[in-house]
């Protein structure tokens, strides 16, 4: 039985988590982190603590779906005391993504700024795409509920990320995250990121690829949070017999 150690369990993913773990074989919910209380019920059985030294020790695999400070402070603890590390908190800064990758070199670590199968496949699409559709302006475009703190998404970044790498560009030095005044013609290899948001939308990412006479737009929606959750533990079962390392959800799935 694979003991898993939840930090963000508050949080509107970090709830589903919970849930999503009583119906999963092989798997259980050992200790949940917390920096003051929950708000909700939980089994008695399970460790709920604010002290990371003791959520650590409880789990065999820790799955945070958390805010940027508090990831960092895991990634400090862990280095400490490593454990698997199934990471879908977005909004990281340099410094956090490369505590990251260090923290990688003696514990297996899998990020992933979307943990769904759709976007996973969605990335490897736009990356091709990119590639044959040389000449096409890249245009991309999320929409999240009004509660997202982080803007442009982590996923819409990832995406940029893969539609860069698919023409050999540099994601910082073409990204454009706003459009205002007279700023003159869209350049040939820049790549637009927007971002909406509004209500209690989930989660929509739209790539397009435009010419003169035609265009292509490949879309993502992202109906229920269970598709986060659900794909984080998938992404847990498998780390967890993995070797240190920094991994994908790509690498999880295989694609």
């Amino acid at each position: 039985m694979i003991k898993v150690g939840v930090f963000g369990a508050s949080g509107r993913v970090g709830k589903l988590l919970l849930e999503n773990l009583k119906d999963i074989p092989d798997m259980s919910l050992s200790s949940v982190y917390v920096r003051n209380s929950l708000d909700f019920a939980i089994d008695p059985s399970v460790l709920v603590t604010s002290d990371m030294h003791s959520f650590l020790n409880a789990s065999d695999i820790v799955v945070d779906f958390s805010l940027p400070d508090a990831c960092e402070e895991l990634l400090e603890a862990a280095l400490k005391a490593p454990k698997p590390l199934v990471i879908g908190t977005t909004g990281l800064n340099t410094h956090q993504l490369n505590l990251m990758k260090n923290a990688s070199e003696i514990m297996p670590i899998l990020y992933a700024t979307n943990m769904s199968l759709g976007v996973a496949l969605l990335n490897k699409l736009v990356k091709q795409a990119s590639a044959a559709l040389e000449g096409f302006d890249i245009e991309i475009v999320e929409m999240h509920h009004k509660f997202k703190k982080d803007a442009p998404s982590g996923t819409a970044l990832t995406l940029a990320e893969s539609a860069a790498s698919g023409r050999g560009l540099e994601l910082d030095k073409v990204r454009v995250s706003g459009r205002d005044g007279n700023i003159g013609e869209r350049t040939q290899d820049e790549i637009s990121v927007m971002a909406l948001r509004g209500g209690d939308i989930v989660g929509r990412h739209t790539v397009g690829f435009y010419n003169e006479g035609e265009f292509i737009e490949l879309n993502h929606t992202a109906t229920s949070r269970a598709t986060f959750s659900k794909g984080a533990l998938r992404a847990a079962k498998w780390l967890h017999s993995q070797v240190p390392g920094f991994y994908s959800i790509a690498d999880c799935l295989e694609i």
